[in-house]
């Protein structure tokens, strides 16, 4: 099928209460505009640069988010447009973020990314950490981000049973840490399930799901 039909077949399938992004990382821009003239205003790029030069060329009205991990001295080239950052794991990023957005003058909304997967080489914090920041002075001090929810990446294995373990505690994650309310802290989203699981993410709790390779194929990433 091709990229409108992958798009709207997905489209069709989802909840109203759903918000899709569209996974572009690796993809060239008439990829993405092929999904842009299908409707689709949300993309997901995991690295900062390959994002800046698509957001240069293509049309203003698309919300970028920032999947990937992020490196500090790297916020500063998004800082002007993105639209959510999804993988926030320690108080330093958020920090950065926040001083970075201070000088474009605009809030920039932010996912704490929680580490529900067993393997090593995810990021995130725990439960208690997330608390814990979300607690202190120093976030409080900070006006121009706001936390609107948390992203989990589930463990990479055919085990269902296991993925379906781990939305579920990002799921108790979310729940647990709804309560903590402030001016630049409203938790909504939970942004888990990729194009392998997103239907079982759904069912789990997410609200926000991050599909790439069944919109666009399989990614070349020679």
């Amino acid at each position: 099928m091709s990229i409108p039909q992958n798009l709207n077949h997905i489209k069709s399938d989802l909840p109203a209460h759903i918000t899709l992004v569209a996974v572009s990382k690796t993809k060239p821009v008439p990829d993405l505009m092929e999904a842009y003239n299908a409707g689709q205003r949300i993309f997901g790029e995991n690295k900062i640069q390959e994002m800046v030069e698509k957001h240069e060329v293509m049309p203003k009205d698309i919300q970028w988010h920032m999947i990937g991990h992020v490196q500090r001295n790297k916020v500063k080239y998004m800082a002007s447009f993105v639209n959510l950052i999804h993988g926030v794991d320690n108080f330093k990023l958020l920090n950065e973020i926040n001083r970075q957005a201070a000088r474009y003058r605009r809030t920039i909304n932010c996912l704490l990314q929680i580490k529900i997967a067993e393997e090593d080489s995810k990021f995130g914090m725990t439960t208690a950490e997330a608390s814990e920041i979300l607690q202190s002075d120093d976030f409080s001090y900070l006006q121009n981000i706001k936390i609107v929810g948390v992203m989990g990446m589930a463990t990479f294995t055919d085990n269902e049973t296991q993925i379906k373990q781990e939305f579920t505690k990002l799921k108790e994650t979310f729940d647990e840490l709804k309560a903590i309310e402030t001016p630049n802290c409203k938790l909504e989203t939970i942004s888990m399930g990729m194009s392998g699981d997103y239907k079982l993410a759904i069912d789990c709790g997410s609200t926000m799901v991050r599909v790439g390779s069944s919109i666009f194929g399989e990614r070349n990433y020679n």
